[in-house]
């Protein structure tokens, strides 16, 4: 039976990710960095977290950005970032604590 997959932990869960993107700019201290909808990307993997193959799916690989920088509500590097990935964000864990709905008077 083979092990867990590198950089990932025992739930499965990967512990850190890159970025993958649709597209790129350059920042004004002149770093490449993701523009347009981002993907979680493991680096050594030839896909993203949700299982688009990188190549296929024409996006560039960003190995210098980790997930979190891309993330808008608190990424430094998510100034040009249009879409993120929400089988990604569910991947890397991020969506577990969030819920749409709340319960208004539950059943006992």
């Amino acid at each position: 039976m083979p092990g867990p997959r590198v950089g990932a932990s025992v739930d499965g869960v990967p512990k850190s990710a890159s970025v993958a993107a649709s597209s790129r700019w350059t920042d004004p201290d002149g770093v490449r960095v993701p523009a347009g909808e981002v993907h979680a990307w493991e680096p050594g993997r030839n896909e993203t977290v949700c299982g688009l193959s990188l190549h296929k799916s024409g996006l560039e690989r960003f190995a210098h950005v980790r997930w979190a920088d891309v993330q808008p509500a608190t990424g430094r590097h998510a100034d040009e970032v249009g879409r993120v990935c929400p089988r990604c964000a569910a991947g890397m864990g991020q969506r577990r604590d969030e819920k749409r709905w709340r319960r208004v008077d539950p059943r006992p």
